[in-house]
């Protein structure tokens, strides 16, 4: 009766870590008001946004690691991931903002 209760509860552990695996979402990055392009955030990679901002999604989440404005409060911004929020740095213009699977926009959670 214990090995399958165990048996059961690996069953259901495998099957809502692959089911979250799935569902990354994707971040899109504007700057002043241009789209630079949607990216998953399912692959770790680093983009250069111009020659201002760098922004590395890395474990599903998206984070800015370098800032040419003098005050680098985008930085300082909490990692945003498929839960939601944004990263703004208002000198270089830049906007990263959380999409759906789907493409359309996930309430905004700042923190």
């Amino acid at each position: 009766f214990i090995v399958g209760i165990l048996v059961l509860a690996l069953i259901l552990w495998l099957g809502i870590n692959h089911f979250q695996k799935g569902h990354y979402g994707y971040i899109t990055i504007t700057v002043d008001g241009n789209e630079l392009g949607t990216y998953s955030l399912g692959k770790d990679q680093t983009i250069s946004i111009g020659h201002t901002n760098i922004c590395e999604i890395k474990d599903g989440q998206a984070r800015m690691t370098e800032a040419t404005c003098p005050d680098h409060l985008c930085m300082k911004q909490h990692a945003i991931d498929s839960k939601g929020g944004t990263i703004v740095c208002l000198p270089n213009k830049v906007l990263i903002e959380i999409q759906s699977e789907e493409g359309g926009d996930v309430d905004v959670i700042t923190g």
